[in-house]
C-alpha cells in the first residue's frame, strides 16, 4: 500500500490490510478473500455481519474482528459527517441523503434526531436511541430537551426498518404524535418523520401524518 496508495487497492486488498498482523500477512489475504466471497464481494454486505459472527469465523478472532468493525464505523461516520456538513434539509429526499448512510444497511433499529434552524439548517444530529432487530425504545423528554438546549426551531425524526418494509407500525405512530406534540409545546415542530430502508424510505409529511 505504501508504494500505490490506498485508493489504488480493491475492496478485498484494504479489507486484508484492516485485518493484517503485519507487512506482508499472507495469511490476512487469504481470509479478506474468503470474508469477501462469502459477503458477494460486497463491503455492504460485510459491514452487516454482526461483531459476534466475524469473531466466529475462521482466521478471525477478536482483535481482528474488532478492527474490521471499526474501520467499518469510520467509514459510515465519514460519510454521515460529509452528508451533513451545513446541509439543508427542506424535504425528505434531504433527510434520505443526509442519512441514507447510516441507517439504511444496518441489521439493528436506530432512531435519530435532526435539529434544525428556522432555515433547515442541520445543528445537529443525535441519536436518540438504538434497539434491536424489529424495535427500539424513543424518549420523547430527551429529543425536545436537546431541541431546547440547541435553540432548533425544527426537529426531524430518522430512523431505520432492518426487516426492509418502510410501513410504519403503531409504535412509529405514536412516537411521531407524542413528539409533535411535546414540539408544539416549546414553539417547535415537527417537520417530518422518515423510515429508512435499503433503497427506499416513507415520509409522515408526504402522507400527511404530519402537519
Amino acid at each position: 500500500m505504501e508504494s500505490r496508495g490506498a485508493t489504488a487497492l480493491s475492496d478485498e486488498e484494504l479489507v486484508a490490510v484492516v485485518i493484517s498482523e503485519g507487512a506482508d500477512d499472507e495469511r490476512a489475504k487469504s481470509v479478506a478473500s474468503e470474508l469477501m466471497a462469502l459477503n458477494s464481494q460486497s463491503l455492504v454486505e460485510l459491514s452487516r455481519v454482526s461483531f459476534s459472527r466475524l469473531r466466529m469465523m475462521a482466521g478471525i478472532g477478536k482483535q481482528r474482528a474488532m478492527r474490521l468493525q471499526a474501520a467499518m464505523e469510520l467509514g459510515r461516520r465519514v460519510a454521515l459527517s460529509d452528508a451533513g456538513a451545513q446541509e439543508v434539509v427542506q424535504s425528505d429526499r434531504d433527510v434520505v441523503r443526509v442519512m441514507e448512510s447510516t441507517l439504511a444497511n444496518l441489521q439493528h433499529e436506530e432512531c435519530w434526531a435532526l435539529y434544525l434552524a428556522s432555515s433547515g439548517r442541520i445543528i445537529e444530529r443525535m441519536r436518540v436511541s438504538q434497539g434491536g432487530v424489529q424495535a427500539t425504545v424513543v424518549d420523547c423528554k430527551l429529543i425536545v430537551k436537546r431541541a431546547i438546549e440547541l435553540l432548533a426551531t425544527q426537529i426531524v425524526l430518522v430512523h431505520n426498518h432492518p426487516s426492509g418494509s418502510v410501513e410504519p407500525s403503531r409504535q412509529d405512530m405514536e412516537l411521531t404524535e407524542r413528539v409533535a406534540e411535546a414540539a408544539k409545546l416549546f414553539d417547535m415542530r415537527l417537520l417530518d418523520h422518515v423510515i429508512i430502508s435499503a433503497g427506499t424510505h416513507y415520509s409522515f409529511r408526504a402522507h400527511n401524518l404530519v402537519k
